[in-house]
């Protein structure tokens, strides 16, 4: 079974939408690697919970996104808008970014 996700969707400009999404357990936490540091404790990562399949049709309309989790990942590469090669990961948690140009 999908873990749900959060999903956080906002208009940038006119024809541009930036799509946030993070698994739902990894919403408030910090974690380190080196220099890197991945901060979810804010409210950018805190939309509404949303279905995994649910994401990834968002995310389809998104002109930009960042991806926290492996779920939220997972879900930018079933949209077709990340690539595996394009995964990082800090301190285990895998992170993606997408602008489409």
């Amino acid at each position: 079974m999908r873990k749900n996700v959060y999903v956080k969707a906002w208009k940038i400009r006119e024809g541009e939408r930036m799509v946030a999404v993070c698994d739902c357990d990894l919403v408030g936490k910090k974690f380190r690697e080196g220099k890197l540091v991945l901060d979810l404790s804010g409210d950018f990562y805190m939309g509404q919970e949303s279905t995994a399949e649910a994401a990834v049709d968002i995310l389809k309309g998104a002109t930009v996104a960042n991806l926290v989790g492996a779920e939220a990942v997972r879900c930018g590469v079933e949209a077709g808008l990340i690539h595996e090669d394009c995964i990082i990961r800090i301190s285990g948690i895998p992170h993606a970014q997408f602008v489409l140009i």
